[in-house]
């Protein structure tokens, strides 16, 4: 009986492990929604590039993407960024530049890596 309640124990230990380090899957509108719900953690966000742009000799670029429920901010260190209407699915850290009187200025996401589907 102790073999099977270890065997239980450590597969619900695995769960707990693996569902801590899953990435969500938030739509836009619940990042500007709930920022402190997002701030600081890792996300997926699927959605469409609406605008790009970069500043020459400066290794930032910005896009920003909607999803049909918003849009956000994406800064990537990339050197290049998708072009607009591309399909994309970033990951990245939700992050903003301030918090002023409880509302979130400048949220956006720190792009660690983006897939452009087709």
């Amino acid at each position: 009986m102790t073999r099977m309640r270890r065997a239980a124990l450590l597969v619900i230990i695995a769960a707990g492990v693996a569902g801590g380090c899953a990435v969500r899957s938030p739509s836009i509108r619940d990042i500007q929604h709930n920022p402190g719900r997002y701030y600081d953690r890792t996300v997926e966000v699927d959605g469409v590039v609406s605008s790009s742009w970069g500043v020459p000799l400066l290794p930032v670029r910005v896009y920003r993407i909607e999803d049909g429920t918003g849009e956000l901010t994406v800064i990537s260190q990339s050197p290049r960024v998708p072009p607009r209407g591309a399909r994309v699915q970033v990951r990245g850290r939700v992050e903003e530049f301030a918090t002023f009187g409880g509302r979130s200025v400048g949220l956006h996401v720190r792009e660690d890596r983006v897939k452009v589907r087709r």
